[in-house]
């Protein structure tokens, strides 16, 4: 059987991605049908001229999907079953052309020193304070009512304590409110179903983090990119692009920005804030990390900086504590913070009460305070660790040097793509996650993102050795595949 499927090496899809996708269309239209065998990975890529290694990673989607099975000695065989009688076609109804492809995940048989996800190393939580703080709300006699059906605008308790503390610190007013969400990500797709309209343009970081590009993406908006300098968004582009075109809103995280580390400096900050004012845009600033300064002078939000009104601040407990219990808060004005009350109460009726609790004894107690001093601790050595490793990359590599957060953007050298060595970075041992997973309109071929937050000081040592090898043998080859053939004389 021959495979020749039209692959576009100028695509922000990874190569492999591409190859599951156009083996696995072929399996569910039937075109191949159940017992063929599919060519082996080796000659697959000798046929497309592709590594080895991308093809197996495009067999080891199908067969994660069920579409194919391996068989030891024998090869690779079509095992999908179609429907043979009339019924609901799934595949066809879900069909989508703008479906952002999935992340790639790690090995499931061997030990992998995952870079791949952006989020707290689980060893570090105070499991027994957290006991002691779930207690505590277990023994309290109003323990029925946190069990009942609660505001949309969250447990009132809490959000009191949320919002004092933001009037405490400048980022509320009298014209402000609060709303606590589930996390950062519920409250940026509440703003987007108050706020935006299909085919309605959103300003947003390019590279941007690949949960908000998908949020917009499926509610029919059009992602307007916005460049990234050493200090963050390129505001003098930003200015130029508001001059020239309506945007509904501007989406910017100013503090250690996912995926690439970089901090907006203050001037920058009230550049953007006048230049937003001045355009009649809001403002929605994405301050996950912001709690997370390994060093350095923290800055104030934008929304500190805006007198006129215009900025909505999205916080969250998940990068500072426990993410799994998806609780974050939005402050914003009044009219704002009601229509996502609205909305609120449509999707899900109120965040979970007792997480909302647990997590204001934990914060009321001390621990919170005490985790933090930790987390903050372990933090600057997990940094100290990826910035010293980036430095024995090959030459030419770039990486960014955030001060705090969970993340920092590397450039690799040219001709080196990121997409392309994943496949063997995880035959090797590590994850990482790719630049074409953040871009907007601007594809770094050769950037990939490095969460160091989760691995241990020494693993992030060993993953990014790794990751440095594996890049010298590409470039190596690459050498090798420029230089002149010998003259037959």
């Amino acid at each position: 059987m021959e495979i020749q499927p039209n692959l576009r090496h100028d695509s922000a899809t990874p190569l492999y991605r591409q190859l599951y996708e156009e083996i696995a269309g072929r399996i569910r239209s039937g075109e191949l049908e159940n017992g063929e065998r599919l060519p082996a990975t080796r000659e697959l890529a000798g046929q497309l001229g592709l590594n080895r290694t991308t093809v197996s990673a495009a067999y080891d989607l199908l067969e994660t999907d069920g579409l194919i099975s391996g068989q030891v000695g024998r090869g690779s065989f079509v095992t999908a079953h179609r429907p043979v009688a009339a019924g609901v076609d799934w595949a066809a109804l879900l069909e989508s052309g703008d479906t952002p492809a999935a992340f790639p995940s790690g090995s499931a048989d061997r030990e992998v020193i995952s870079f791949s996800t952006s989020r707290p190393a689980r060893d570090l939580f105070p499991l027994d304070d957290f006991r002691a703080s779930c207690a505590a709300v277990m023994a309290r006699r109003d323990l029925a009512d946190i069990l009942q059906l609660g505001s949309p605008s969250g447990y009132e308790p809490l959000r009191q304590y949320l919002l004092e503390g933001a009037r405490r610190q400048g980022l509320a007013g009298s014209r402000d409110d609060l709303i606590i969400t589930n996390g950062c990500q519920q409250a940026l797709d509440l703003i987007g179903r108050v706020l935006l309209r299909p085919a309605d343009a959103v300003g947003v970081e390019d590279p941007v983090y690949p949960g908000l590009k998908k949020l917009l993406a499926g509610m029919g908006a059009r992602l307007v990119g916005i460049p990234l300098s050493a200090e963050g968004v390129d505001v003098p582009q930003l200015t130029r692009l508001l001059e020239r075109q309506r945007l509904r809103c501007l989406i910017v995280t100013p503090n250690f920005q996912n995926p690439t580390g970089l901090t907006l400096s203050l001037p920058a900050r009230q550049s953007l804030s006048e230049a937003a004012r001045a355009a009649g845009v809001p403002v929605v600033e994405n301050d996950a990390y912001g709690e997370l300064r390994y060093w350095g002078e923290p800055l104030p939000a934008i929304k500190q900086l805006d007198a006129a009104g215009g900025t909505v601040l999205l916080r969250s407990f998940s990068k500072v504590s426990f993410p799994g219990l998806r609780v974050g808060w939005a402050v914003g004005p009044k009219a704002l913070i009601a229509r996502l009350r609205q909305a609120k109460e449509a999707s899900d009726l109120h965040t979970d009460q007792l997480s909302q609790a647990v997590l204001l004894e934990f914060a009321v107690s001390g621990k919170l305070e005490a985790h933090r001093t930790r987390v903050l601790a372990a933090g600057t050595e997990r940094l100290t660790a990826a910035l010293e490793a980036c430095g024995r990359l090959p030459a030419g590599t770039r990486w960014t040097r955030p001060e705090g957060g969970m993340n920092l953007w590397v450039r690799l050298p040219e001709p080196v793509d990121a997409a392309e060595l994943l496949p063997r970075a995880r035959e090797e041992g590590i994850a990482y996650l790719p630049g074409s997973y953040f871009s907007v309109s601007r594809l770094e071929r050769g950037a990939l993102r490095l969460s160091f937050a989760g691995p241990a000081p020494d693993q992030i040592r060993a993953g990014i050795e790794i990751l440095g090898r594996i890049v010298a043998d590409e470039l190596e080859n690459a050498a090798r595949n420029r230089e002149p053939a010998p003259a037959m004389v």
